[in-house]
């Protein structure tokens, strides 16, 4: 009678690879699966969502995206940690497609996009490209228009977020220093990006208000609540909020250096971040005529994100194939997304729709918050740990 094999017992070393092998493919899993998680880089979506903020991201909700590039080292994005190393290969390119979820992406979402093309990514594949977060303004099929600054959908306003921002011109007859604009959450500093984040300022007094002896005149970025208490001030004089006029372009001061419409339509319309469109949003399967009014409109759209061959637009007309083409019907849906800080965010109104093949997810829950202009124990943001996103 043969004597038991008796199990080979691993070696420690083993175990631990063992271990890290599991970790890795089951972290995997959850981040194409279920969720992802996300870091709030850049301040366009204050006050709702804040520099340091991190974030799960839902792939439930819109349903989960295949990979276009699956050639890639497990859990990184675009690069090797710690080096410029591409972290993907492009020698296996699939089609994108989506699994069902358990809702559409919807007006008022905070979504979670890979931006689309334009160039601080190059020609970095779809799945890969930087992420960006905004809110969905525009769904496909929907007309949007912004007048001085309020969204339009079909011609009914939107409700706006709660703490949307807005760059407003305070004035009032005393010194305001950080001290006072800090018990507003008010503050100057940096992004994670490293990049300036200001959110005040005194500026020089017009002709007009230097004639109102004390007056002091203040840019301040904030929401409409905190405008309330500001009028509670002694020395308040006014407040406006700082538009720009309809039919001019944002000028040297926006964060494009140019107007809101060049960068999608060229100069056909002279639009800006607080007066634009209307707009029609493309909706898959849905036809338009490609005429003067709607070729610069959605030229880009045609070009880049279809899967369209060899297009080449000239004027007022598109070709593809070598062939003239007087209408187009859509291949998928397009959303149109802005920041909730209307003033200080890099969005659609300057690069265009965004793809649904480029959707990631939903932005559902903050789990932790740090403030990178604070240090230690400072920096968290207690109030701001475990609450979901509106």
């Amino acid at each position: 009678m043969s004597e038991k094999t008796k199990p080979v017992q691993k070696s420690a070393f083993r175990e631990w690879i063992d271990s890290v092998v599991f970790a890795v493919v089951a972290a995997t899993l959850i981040r194409f699966f279920f969720f992802e998680a996300y870091t709030i880089p850049t301040p366009s979506m204050e006050g709702s969502l804040m520099v340091g903020d991190f974030l799960f991201v839902s792939k439930l909700h819109y349903g989960v995206r295949t990979p276009k590039t699956p050639l890639q080292v497990p859990l990184t994005h675009q690069k090797i940690w710690g080096t410029d190393l591409p972290s993907y290969s492009t020698l296996l390119d699939l089609p994108i497609k989506r699994l069902p979820g358990f809702s559409e992406v919807k007006q008022g979402d905070a979504v979670v996009f890979n931006v689309p093309n334009y160039l601080p990514d190059g020609d970095a594949p779809v799945d890969l490209r930087t992420y960006y977060i905004k809110r969905c303004i525009g769904t496909p099929g929907n007309t949007l228009e912004i007048r001085d600054t309020q969204v339009y959908i079909n011609g009914k306003p939107m409700e706006n977020p709660a703490r949307m921002q807005h760059e407003y011109l305070l004035k009032v007859k005393e010194t305001l220093n950080d001290e006072f604009f800090d018990k507003y959450d008010i503050t100057n500093g940096v992004d994670a990006t490293g990049q300036s984040n200001a959110n005040w300022q005194e500026v020089q007094l017009t002709t007009q208000d230097s004639s109102v002896a004390g007056l002091h005149d203040y840019v301040v970025n904030t929401y409409s609540s905190n405008i309330e208490e500001f009028k509670k001030l002694k020395s308040f004089v006014g407040v406006e909020i700082l538009k720009a006029p309809k039919g001019t372009p944002d000028g040297e001061d926006s964060m494009t250096k140019d107007d809101a419409s060049t960068a999608m339509f060229g100069r056909s319309y002279v639009w800006n971040k607080d007066n634009y469109g209307p707009l029609l949003i493309p909706k898959e399967g849905s036809t338009i005529q490609l005429d003067s009014v709607n070729v610069d409109k959605y030229k880009y759209v045609i070009k880049y994100y279809e899967g369209n061959k060899n297009v080449v637009i000239n004027g007022y007309t598109i070709s593809i194939d070598g062939k003239i083409i007087r209408s187009y019907t859509f291949k998928q849906d397009y959303y149109f997304m802005m920041g909730d800080n209307r003033h200080h965010s890099a969005d659609s109104r300057y690069w265009g729709f965004v793809p649904a093949d480029h959707v990631v997810g939903k932005a559902v829950f903050v789990w932790m918050s740090l403030d990178p202009n604070k240090s230690w124990f400072s920096k968290i943001r207690w109030s701001r740990l475990f609450r979901f996103v509106n």
